[in-house]
């Protein structure tokens, strides 16, 4: 009767450790999955031409595209042409700070995503070092919210220049006035989908820390034997 319980106990405790070994390990490739796809996001965001539209009441063929690298008009007659800023010290403010911003997030975020695969749960990669691994996954969660904090912030900006220049009372009221493009919300959807990212990651490494504690709790006796053997399949 007593081995019968024992053989009990056994299983159910490795049917919660596998089910808490799945769990980290789908919660790591979740975090890396939609840090990739936010990644991509703020990525093409950066080199769209689309952060501020412009049209004019005066001349509704025209239409006019700004971003952070080109400026393009739209005409029914030429479709799509697009120029490149002529000087990069005469650009506003907000663009300056913006392409700065915007290079560190597309650095930043992917050396985030090579530091998270090289820490993932499976990766034959430093399998005996546990540690390093952890490290890393905290280090990618630090890198993906750095990228994320520095997509939200040029899009910020630009959005905040535009309202205020939109409202602003010293333009005559047949002046066309830039407005927001679709790119501006894709980047922010880009940004906050990092910093999701980069929290999962952070949520992972606290998981699996909890799967070491609880296989580091003491066990009676007559459960050493089957928790060896159990651990040493494991490791195999």
């Amino acid at each position: 009767m007593n081995l019968d319980w024992i053989v009990i106990a056994h299983s159910v405790c490795t049917q919660k450790h596998k089910m808490g070994f799945l769990t980290t390990k789908m919660m790591e490739r979740t975090a890396l999955f939609l840090s990739f796809g936010s990644y991509l996001t703020s990525l093409t965001t950066a080199f769209l031409p689309l952060w501020k539209t412009m049209n004019s009441d005066l001349n509704e063929v025209e239409n006019w595209f700004s971003g952070l690298w080109l400026t393009c008009l739209y005409t029914d007659e030429r479709g799509i042409q697009c120029k490149a800023y002529d000087s990069v010290l005469g650009l506003p403010m907000d663009l300056q700070i913006s392409r700065v911003l915007v290079l560190i997030s597309i650095g930043t975020g992917g050396f985030a995503l090579l530091t998270a695969f090289l820490g993932l749960e499976g990766v034959e990669m430093c399998v005996r070092k546990p540690d390093v691994k952890r490290g890393l996954l905290i280090f990618s969660g630090v890198m993906t919210w750095l990228s994320g904090l520095t997509t939200l912030a040029p899009v910020s900006v630009v959005a905040y220049t535009t309202v205020v220049e939109f409202w602003d009372e010293g333009f005559p009221d047949v002046m066309p006035r830039w407005e927001y493009g679709e790119a501006m919300f894709s980047g922010w959807f880009g940004g906050l989908g990092q910093v999701i990212g980069g929290t999962l990651f952070f949520v992972a490494v606290c998981m699996g820390d909890y799967d070491l504690q609880r296989l580091s709790v003491p066990v009676s006796p007559e459960l050493k034997p089957w928790t060896k053997h159990y651990l040493k399949t494991e490791v195999l």
